[in-house]
């Protein structure tokens, strides 16, 4: 369940960036690699985006998802885990939004896949 009030905060403030960079919705949505009904939704403080979505609307904005959190007003307590990998992928000028995106998903499901198996085992397991 989202925080409201974080959620609406954070989306008024999506909001007027997108704005002030003058984009409509849809292009936005193209540039962060989401759909349109979902940057609707994140806009309106209906629902909070995950840290994957957050980290693409920051780079279609040109700023971190620290930026975006603070200027919105919400306290960061620990700093996102970024790899070379990921910030090659995100710099990328050949990649649309959405390539990107699939790009970020399809190797954050790989390192999610490797971790477990390095994790050492407690007793009873």
């Amino acid at each position: 369940m989202t925080d409201a009030p974080r959620a609406e905060r954070l989306g008024e403030f999506i909001r007027r960036q997108r704005e002030l960079s003058e984009l409509s919705m849809r292009q936005f949505a193209d540039l962060a690699g989401i759909s349109n009904p979902y940057l609707s939704q994140i806009e309106r403080g209906l629902r909070e985006p995950s840290e994957r979505v957050l980290d693409a609307i920051a780079t279609a904005l040109h700023v971190s998802a620290d930026t975006i959190y603070e200027q919105a007003g919400i306290e960061v307590h620990e700093e996102p885990e970024s790899s070379a990998v990921e910030d090659a992928i995100r710099a990328d000028p050949r990649l649309t939004g959405r390539q990107r995106q699939a790009l970020l998903e399809i190797y954050g499901a790989f390192v999610a896949q490797a971790r477990p198996a390095s994790r050492p085992r407690r007793r009873g397991e």
